[in-house]
Formats: C-alpha cells, structure tokens, sequence
C-alpha cells in the first residue's frame, strides 16, 4: 500500500531520503555487485551440466550439515518441548542431504522442481517490491519489476518441460537468474551514479 506524496509522514520521508542517498554514496559497490553476478551467471549458462550438479551436491551438503547439527542442538536441548519435531526435522535434513549427495543426478529431478516454484515465489515477490518501493527507487524500479517478470518466465519453462528439462535447467536457470540480477543491480547503480 502507498500513500499518496501529501500524506507521507516526515519520519518516513527522511528515511526515504536516507534511503536514497545510500543507494547514491555507494553506487559502485551495487556496480561491483551487479558485474559479478553477471559474469556468473554466464558462467552457469555456459557449463549448465557441471552447473545443475554442483548447485544439487551443494545443496546436499547444506541439508547435511544442517541436519548433523540440528541433530546435535536436539539432544543437546532434548528437555525443551518439541524435541521430537526438531529430531525429525533433522533426521529428515540428513536424510535429504545424503541422497543429494549420493546420487546428484536423480536429485536434480526433484530439485528441479524447487527451483521452478523458487523462481515463481521469486518473481511475485520482486515485482511486489518493486511496486510498493517504486516511490524510493524513482526511475530504478522498472529495473527490479524486470527481472520479477523473467523469474516468472524462467518457472514456466523449467515447470513445463520436466522431466527433460532437469540435467541442463538448475544450471541454465539459475545462470539466467543471476544474469538478470546482475544486470537489474548493474542498471540501479548506473541510474543512482546519475541521480
């Protein structure tokens, strides 16, 4: 919801200003930023196969460690309620990292589902952002509300093309996505530089 210019109380008006003035004083740095998404996100596009994989193990390391050690914090606190949700949340955490870590191939079916939703929830969300801060970000939100309509894009072609889809889109996409993301950052901090 956005309140009409006149009606913008002053203590929300100078963080708006606040605002504004941090994004200018460190344009480059959003620059650097965006430059270096870019370039991975080429990267990824480039070595989809290799890309979908390591994204797969990663995650399955994640889900790994983070199971070994919700494990060790449930009976560390095993006298706190719901210690019998957070052993199963943690067995469950095990569970799903090894299996992505075992077998990465068959895991990227599955994770390729995610990133399809991930992308959907991902758009709706930046192109929310982007509506709602399009007063703070003047000329900068286009920039935000693109990259929430190619999100969009990316969930549709990753959803409708499965199973097939699963080896090269996790590398493809998320190269797509950091693309994008980088270059929407590339395009705020230019248009900040000039503000």
């Amino acid at each position: 919801m956005t309140l009409p210019q006149d009606t913008i109380p002053p203590e929300l008006e100078r963080i708006k200003s606040e605002m504004g003035a941090a994004v200018r004083a460190h344009w480059k740095a959003f620059l650097i930023e965006g430059i270096l998404l870019a370039v991975l996100g080429l990267l990824a596009m480039i070595l989809t196969p290799l890309a979908s994989l390591a994204v797969t193990i990663f995650l399955g390391w994640m889900f790994l460690i983070s199971g070994i050690a919700g494990l060790a914090f449930t009976f560390w606190a095993r006298g706190m309620p719901g210690f019998w949700w957070s052993l199963l949340s943690a067995v469950l955490a095990i569970i799903a990292g090894f299996i992505l870590v075992a077998q990465p191939i068959q895991g990227t079916v599955t994770l390729t589902i995610v990133i399809g939703v991930y992308f959907l929830a991902e758009g709706v969300a930046t192109i929310m952002y982007a509506l709602e801060h399009r007063r703070e970000l003047s000329g900068r939100w286009s920039w935000l509300a693109i990259s929430g309509v190619v999100d969009i894009a990316i969930a549709g072609i990753i959803i409708s093309g499965l199973p097939g889809t699963a080896m090269w889109a996790i590398g493809l996409l998320v190269g797509i996505n950091l693309l994008f993301g980088g270059m929407s950052m590339i395009g705020m901090a230019l248009a900040a530089r000039n503000a």
